[in-house]
């Protein structure tokens, strides 16, 4: 419904404002303060129209003059005519009462100001104003006249006098002003107030000349259609409300153009409006509040029987007044007429279940239609001017246009005596039948008793109880009212037990308001809503939304999640993001793009705690798969991109699992898939390996690399809906089943390649279809898997070269993408496209050894992500000896051409991080022990080392130690020093006491053997391989052989003649004890192997690095003190001797100088490690 213009909304405002008022005042010039109504007489009959006395007689003052005094009133004052506010009627039992207005002037004219002003005051708080007070008290000329003429009880009073009028310097104590000032000061308050009255009469008089005529109102009020000319008071209010708009919002121009042209009136002040018009709300006030001020013809309305509505239309207080007295006296007589006949058809009907009184009394009725169905007749007695009048109001129902004239007699009954009916009049449906008692008490006498019935109907919920609803729509105005009540009363444990009942209230409820109230009740009905709470919650808001529709759900529901998303229990907005989800399909699609989004985007940015944001996200992926705007696309790649930045891992599972699928299920049908999503996702891993060649930042980079990662499901299902036989898939017969291992297990079913086609039947035939098309007809045409083969895979290829060989994280993830990628396109796609690519780049052939072309790139993490990545999807024999053999070349290849074997470790380190390849990377290696070249086995011995971590003891034992045996006796010196390290491993990582034994007998052949007294290289990588396990390794071999052993190796290099040699064995020496002093040390150890050693090397550092030296006296010194203190004290447990030894100045100078060393950092960080 379109809204009224704005004087019908000026006019609302204004009836409803002034209701109850006492009326409006005449004339402000019609009364002279100082005469009576007798004494008024005389110049009027004289004709004289003196401006300050009033206009012309008018033919109501001509029935006041000749009204007839009645004795016993006070002199001067007459009785009051009918029509005056006074006139009780007649058989009123009562004398007449004095006219307000006639005492008002009897009061002036006696000089009784104090009592007129107290009379005055009242009339102004009651709102019965009167023009004669009002004028006379307004006026400070008075009561100059009045000190002149030296009345003495008012000379005093300076109150009087109006705030606007009164010179407070004039009262003062100050007697030196001169009295030309107060002559001037006055004649212009005078001059001020005399304009002001000579205004207030023009709009007064010209408001009267305009009134429209009572007919001419009804017939406005009978066509809605027909416009009602606009009033000058009405004109004037709303040129002000219009200027007090457009100043505020800013059209200061405008306002400036419309002062202009309404230069009659003063947009700076409202009183310049009119004479006692309250200044209404703004505008904007108006216009939300007008449905407020209309009475619908549901509104439940009070009206007295047998009026009809157009007799109560009021022109004058006076006529208003005598007309509803006049109805009150008619309906008095009327209501005694009724009772007496409805007493006299029960006396003679007593003996009928149903009494005919409903068919003999017939009042005519006319309401219009009620909000409910209650039947609810109130009876009031107020105080009139002559005694108690009972005021009948009747609230019909809805169905009253289809009760028959039977309820409308009825419902015209007054209350005490419908009661006396039975309740089956009261009732269209069946009749319920009461036994009536043969008695012959009167009705009045079983009221009487019936009243000692302790029955309360006073209370909010005695009305509620003594109400019974008739109706759905009653029962649902039942619930607003009460539900509010009961709420607060449930215990919160059990409140979800009242969702039902709000949530049924709050659709079916007719007042929007209550309905607003239920549903504020339902979202703050649980304190802090838990995981089985919200869920009912959530349960019920979806079932309201697919009741009432998406508008109501916009502008009922929406507003409770807006003023929850800022509340300070996290339950509280964990309940408002998931709303958003749940009601997405529900709301109108423009508010899904605009609105919801708004606040799910707010809470992502701003909520900290996690829970709410992966709420956020879900209900984000929910939104996604409704909205259909395609200006939303980027705004929704930024909430993408910030999802998966979220800190919480919680946020990040969740924009993988709803989110990312949900937003390319969108990028696909806009088409932006291949053309946006994911090339600029490789972009920006493009521009991280760039920027990041100090230092890349690995987080962003398994951020874009994961999100890829999930794009792959929809980026295949694009491809198998845009292929060439899409049109052939039909359902036909029997479909082979998919095989279980066809895809990687799916993170979520949003991701299942069958859920995004639609079924896994539609699937399996698209499948066949496309093994079939790659295997014998090729990609012609099939753009979308060209695009996958050209464009991507290059560019992925290309990406994987840049990476850092060294960084084991960044390998893992680019060979988990390329096992999904390979995994979910299929074994054909693999080995047609995939491997082909690599293939080409690594050209692994014998003539490349020897280029530098092809040794660049087999150093790069091309190859363990093409060995880890491409050749482990598949688990069948061919598939494992091409891993093997890939292997072998690039082991044989890296170590004939010298190059570092870097991407041979990646390879094997993430491999051997699954058991199932152990057997495999172990045939690799004996493949190089037996190799022919000493270079292809010395790096067999190295890569046994990173092997034997991981391996079963059961595999070490026969496997890796007669390997590692082999190659200790390997002709070439360079592959036995090679084999060094993995024993060292074996040692650090082994229990078995055999396989510890055959160890250190072959290290101990190594040490001992005099063969390899004089090899440098072999001294220093045993000492290196001590210092690194010696922390971790058995005590008991530490005990016996690392340490005795360090100590000879101490003694001999005091010996070495190289200086060079000399300071490379101590260097690691000390490496070596740095580590090992943080082990427990026994006392005999301590003084037999472990201080010599040490006095050894700072024998050696003497001569050749006194910085070292330093740290060494120290080390010495503390632990000479600790021995000594050990013969005194007994050992505490098994403390570490290097946790007491070292005081704490020794320990600062010891990190001080290690700080200034350049010595390898491996080593010092394994002084730290505990024994696994």
């Amino acid at each position: 419904a379109a809204r009224p213009g704005l004087v019908p909304a000026l006019r609302g405002w204004r009836g409803a404002a002034t209701a109850g008022a006492g009326g409006v005042a005449g004339p402000a010039s019609s009364v002279n303060p100082f005469l009576s109504d007798s004494e008024e007489e005389e110049p009027r009959d004289g004709g004289g129209n003196d401006p300050g006395l009033g206009g012309p007689l008018s033919p109501q003052q001509h029935e006041e003059e000749a009204a007839v005094e009645v004795p016993g009133v006070l002199p001067g004052l007459r009785a009051a005519a009918p029509g005056e506010a006074g006139w009780a009627g007649p058989g009123a039992g009562e004398p007449p009462r004095v006219p307000v207005d006639a005492l008002a002037a009897q009061l002036l004219r006696d000089q009784f100001l104090l009592t007129a002003l107290e009379l005055h005051t009242e009339l102004l708080e009651s709102g019965r104003e009167l023009p004669r007070l009002r004028d006379y008290f307004s006026n400070p000329g008075n009561f100059e006249r009045q000190s002149a003429r030296g009345y003495g009880p008012i000379t005093g009073v300076n109150g009087i006098s109006t705030l606007d009028s009164l010179d407070f310097a004039r009262y003062s104590d100050d007697g030196n002003r001169e009295t030309d000032e107060r002559v001037a000061v006055l004649e212009f308050e005078l001059r001020k107030a005399k304009e002001t009255i000579q205004a207030l009469r023009a709009n007064l008089t010209q408001a009267a000349e305009n009134e429209v005529p009572l007919q001419e109102r009804k017939n406005y009020k009978s066509s809605p259609e027909i416009q009602e000319p606009i009033k000058p008071l009405e004109k004037r209010a709303l040129n002000f409300l219009v200027n007090e708009f457009l100043l505020k919002n800013s059209y200061k121009l405008t306002s400036i153009t419309f002062s202009d042209e309404s230069d009659d009136q003063d947009f700076e002040l409202w009183d310049d409006v009119g004479l006692n018009i309250p200044k209404p709300p703004d505008l904007l006030q108006l216009y939300r509040d007008f449905g407020n001020h209309q009475v619908t013809a549901r509104d439940v309305v009070d009206v007295a029987v047998g009026v009809e509505e157009d007799e109560l239309e009021v022109t004058t207080p006076t006529l208003g007044m005598q007309k509803l007295e006049d109805q009150i006296n008619a309906l008095n007589s009327e209501k005694w007429s009724l009772t007496e006949q409805i007493r006299r058809l029960e006396r003679y009907n007593e003996n009928f279940a149903v009494p005919v009184v409903c068919d003999l009394v017939h009042v005519p009725l006319s309401v219009p239609e009620d909000n409910g169905s209650y039947l609810d007749i109130r009876s009031s007695d107020n105080d009139s001017k002559h005694g108690k009048t009972e005021e009948i109001s009747l609230s019909i129902s809805a169905e009253a246009d289809s009760k028959t004239p039977k309820d409308d007699t009825l419902n015209s009954l007054p209350s005490k005596d419908r009661e006396k009916l039975p309740s089956c009049a009261l009732s269209n449906k069946a009749a319920i039948h009461f036994d009536k008692p043969n008695r012959t008490l009167s009705p009045a006498f079983h009221q009487a008793l019936l009243s000692f019935c302790r029955m309360s109907a006073e209370s909010r919920l005695g009305s509620e109880v003594s109400r019974i609803a008739d109706s759905e729509k009653s029962v649902m105005l039942m619930l607003g009212r009460c539900l509010p009540h009961i709420v607060p009363n449930v215990l919160l444990a059990k409140r979800e037990e009242l969702i039902p009942l709000i949530l049924c209230t709050a659709c079916l409820h007719p007042e929007p308001k209550e309905r607003d109230q239920l549903l504020h009740i339902l979202f703050n009905l649980i304190k802090r809503p838990d995981d089985e709470q919200r869920p009912m919650i959530l349960t019920g808001c979806v079932a309201f939304a697919r009741h009432v529709g998406p508008t109501r759900v916009e502008a009922e529901l929406l507003p409770q999640c807006w003023e929850q998303i800022n509340h300070k229990y996290p339950e509280r907005r964990l309940l408002v993001a998931e709303s958003c989800g749940a009601l997405a399909p529900y709301l109108p699609k423009e508010i899904r793009s605009s609105l919801v989004l708004s606040m799910l985007q707010q809470m992502l940015m701003e909520d900290k705690a996690d829970l709410v944001r992966e709420a956020v996200i879900k209900s984000l992926g929910i939104i996604m798969g409704y909205i259909d705007d395609p200006d939303k696309y980027q705004q929704g790649f930024e909430l993408l991109l910030s999802a998966l930045g979220d800190p919480s891992e919680r946020v990040v599972s969740a924009t993988h699992q709803v989110f990312l699928p949900a937003y390319a299920a969108w990028t696909t049908e806009l088409g932006n898939l291949q053309s946006h999503l994911i090339p600029t996702l490789l972009n920006k891993i493009e521009k991280l390996l760039r920027e990041g060649e100090h230092g890349l930042d690995e987080h962003k980079l398994h951020m874009y690399l994961s999100a890829l990662q999930s794009l792959i499901p929809s980026l295949f299902s694009l491809v198998l809906q845009n292929a060439p036989f899409t049109s052939k898939a039909k359902l036909q017969g029997e479909v082979p089943p998919i095989e279980v291992t066809r895809f990687p297990r799916p993170v979520s079913p949003l991701q299942d390649v069958a859920t995004i086609i639609g079924s896994r039947e539609q699937l399996a035939v698209l499948l066949q279809l496309y093994d079939y098309q790659l295997e014998l007809e090729g990609t012609t045409g099939w753009e979308t898997l060209l695009w996958v083969v050209n464009q991507l895979l290059p560019q992925l290829i290309e990406i994987v070269g840049k990476i850092n060989v060294a960084s084991t994280a960044c390998v893992h993830e680019f060979s988990r993408f390329f096992w999904r990628l390979c995994r979910t396109f299929g074994k054909i796609f693999t080995n047609t496209k995939v491997k082909p690519q690599f293939q080409e780049i690594l050209r692994l052939s014998e003539e490349n050894i020897d280029s530098t072309a092809g040794n660049g790139v087999l150093t790069k993490a091309t190859v363990p992500i093409y060995a880890t990545g491409v050749l482990t999807c598949y688990i069948q024999e061919e598939d494992r000896k091409l891993l093997i053999g890939f292997l072998e070349d690039v082991m044989t290849m890296l170590s004939l051409s010298h190059a570092p074997l870097n991407s041979l470790k990646a390879s094997f380190v993430e491999l051997g991080a699954n058991p199932a390849y152990h057997e495999l990377l172990l045939t690799v290696l004996w493949y190089g022990v037996v190799h022919t070249s000493a270079l292809v086995r010395c790096t067999a011995a190295r890569m046994f080392e990173l092997l034997v971590k991981g391996v079963h003891e059961t595999l070490v034992a026969q496997r890796v130690v007669p390997a590692l045996i082999t190659l200790s006796s390997d002709p070439e010196i360079s592959v036995r020093i090679a084999t060094i390290p993995a024993f060292g491993t074996i040692m650090e990582t082994v229990t078995q006491r055999e396989l510890l034994e055959r160890v250190k007998m072959q290290l101990a052949s190594f040490l001992e053997d005099p063969q390899y007294q004089d090899q440098h290289s072999l001294q220093t990588e045993i000492i290196k391989t001590f210092g690194r396990v010696g922390p971790n390794a058995e005590p008991r071999f530490r005990d016996e052989f690392v340490i005795p052993h360090l100590h000879k190796l101490a003694l001999v290099n005091n010996q070495q003649s190289v200086d060079s040699k000399r300071l490379d064995i101590a260097t690691h020496l000390f490496e070596a004890y740095s580590a090992l002093s943080c082990c427990f040390i026994s006392e005999d150890l301590m003084v037999n192997h472990f201080l010599p050693g040490l006095r050894c090397l700072r024998t050696d550092m003497e001569h050749l690095s006194p910085e070292h030296e330093v740290i060494l006296s120290s080390m010495i010194k503390e632990c000479e003190q600790k021995v000594e203190n050990k013969t005194v004290q007994e050992p505490q447990g098994s403390m570490s001797i290097a946790a007491s030894l070292v005081s704490e100045d020794t320990k600062t100078k010891f990190l001080n100088k290690m700080g200034q060393l350049t010595t390898s950092g491996a080593m010092l960080a394994n002084v730290f490690q505990r024994k696994k």
